[in-house]
């Protein structure tokens, strides 16, 4: 299609205000999100409704796999090639998706990749994008960025969680489930300020809605974009599992398909594929499989009836090649289940959006940090309550919490810890390296501690610990030590 130099009319959209509005754009730290998320109570129910599902589902479907330690280990195994070896496994990819008549870029950061597809944007002339669900464009904030260089273009996500949050403004709440934080009741009355009528609070209602509207940007769209779960180094495929067809007509009714893909996203074989499909949608939505599982190799062939025109890999890296070779690599395995926040009892309490990031719960705060910086995260990774469960969770077994422990290490190195937290810290390593100084703050604390016992438990403490107390008790320092309670043979 030409690219006319004419202007175009503007179009009417769905949504008048496209422009993050969510958390993750206003002001305040993690702490002061998470007071005002612990006060909704229509979030609570609607996290805890969807996540004792998916957590239940998870459960049941992996104990009915009899391997599941086995594949576990082999998931991890494998990443951990990929990832010792990278730059091999990138050439071997992009070698491949050329030889099947596709285009690679690689995109040292998101300003990067937004210059490459803007390109193709106006090259194609290009008015409506319709987009498949992705975590990596949400994390170069690519539709606003294309919007912003485009006046008219028009880019619509039609994954179905994620063109609610569109509608409404915000950013994904979770990795696969964007809309979690809402209700069936919010997202008829958002259906109802686009339709402009009542849309019933039905859940088939609302799918029937969307699909009417949705099915009108698949005919219309000049450009496909979407991500991928994997790419296969050996045969240059992507692949996309998704539980709804939008994934299918986003890649193939456009004459353009671009794939907005991680670096860390490889796989080394097509055989490699099967332990990871075996155990993604166990662990993110606890199905045996997901109901679409696309493998996309180049565009369309000639005698070919579907597929698109041109097909263009963008192999994103965005802080992530500085990962490489830390002690934190680990983090670069995730596959992006989502089983981790489904099992934490911070994310559980309070929800995607308190994190700041496009990535929550227990990966989002050991990737924000990595990808951003810990000066721009400091919080997050003192989010936890380092139980393991994320561990547990995780079907690639990255040790989530060691990383958190890792990163909040490097944050006091680094003097981005709190001043109270710092001179605890360094009054608690001073008593326990020497006794006496051990002996005699504990028999300061029996003394100071007494204003603030009631029912055998600290109550209400002064600061810094009145943070700790403001939610749950303390348990005061007994009475008499260990050692001297040997000694009186007690």
């Amino acid at each position: 299609m030409a690219r006319t130099t004419t202007p175009k009319p503007a179009r009417q959209r769905d949504t008048v205000d496209t422009r993050p509005t969510g958390p993750e754009h206003a002001g305040g730290d993690f702490n002061a999100r998470g007071r005002a998320a612990l006060k909704d109570e229509f979030l609570h129910d609607s996290l805890a409704m969807a996540q004792t599902r998916l957590a239940g589902s998870r459960t049941a479907t992996l104990a009915a796999l009899p391997d599941a330690p086995e594949l576990r280990e082999r998931a991890y195994a494998i990443k951990q090639d990929v990832i010792a070896h990278l730059d091999t496994y990138l050439e071997r990819l992009a070698d491949a998706v050329e030889r099947a008549s596709g285009h690679v870029h690689f995109a040292s950061d998101g300003a990067d990749a937004i210059t490459y597809i803007s390109g193709i944007v106006a090259r194609r002339g290009a008015r409506t994008i319709v987009k498949s669900k992705s975590m990596a464009t949400e994390e170069i904030e690519l539709n606003h960025r294309l919007e912003e260089l485009h006046p008219g273009l028009e880019i619509v996500e039609t994954d179905l969680g994620e063109w609610i949050i569109q509608l409404r403004g915000e950013p994904p709440s979770h990795i696969i489930a964007p809309a979690v934080h809402l209700n069936r009741f919010q997202v008829a009355e958002t259906f109802s300020q686009v339709a402009g009528e009542p849309v019933p609070p039905d859940v088939e209602d609302l799918m029937q809605f969307a699909r009417r509207r949705l099915r009108q940007k698949f005919l219309a769209a000049e450009i496909g974009i979407s991500g991928a779960n994997f790419a296969i180094a050996e045969t240059g495929t992507i692949v996309m599992v998704t539980n709804e067809g939008n994934g299918r007509l986003v890649t193939s009714l456009p004459p353009v398909h671009i794939a907005v893909v991680g670096i860390e996203k490889l796989l080394p074989r097509v055989a490699d594929l099967s332990v990871f499909l075996q155990l993604l949608a166990r662990s993110g939505t606890g199905q045996k499989l997901t109901v679409f599982t696309n493998l996309i190799t180049g565009p369309r062939r000639p005698g070919e009836s579907d597929g698109p025109e041109e097909f263009h890999l963008v192999l994103l890296d965005n802080g992530r090649s500085q990962i490489l070779g830390t002690e934190f690599d680990e983090a670069l395995y995730c596959i992006r289940c989502g089983a981790c926040l489904n099992v934490c009892p911070v994310y559980r309490q309070v929800g995607g959006h308190v994190y700041g990031s496009t990535y929550s719960g227990p990966i989002g705060a050991v990737i924000t940090p990595l990808l951003k910086g810990d000066a721009a995260a400091k919080d997050l990774p003192n989010a936890s309550s380092l139980c393991g469960a994320c561990w547990e969770a995780c079907p690639v077994g990255i040790p989530l919490h060691d990383l958190l422990l890792k990163l909040r290490n490097r944050e006091t190195r680094e003097g981005l810890a709190g001043r109270d937290q710092s001179l605890l810290f360094a009054g608690f390593a001073q008593a326990m390296a020497h006794p006496a100084a051990y002996r005699l703050g504990a028999a300061a604390g029996r003394i100071a501690q007494a204003p603030f016992i009631s029912a055998g438990s600290i109550r209400r403490a002064p600061r810094p610990a009145d943070r700790w107390t403001g939610t749950r008790d303390l348990p005061p320092i007994a009475g008499a030590s260990f050692r001297d309670r040997w000694k009186e043979g007690i």
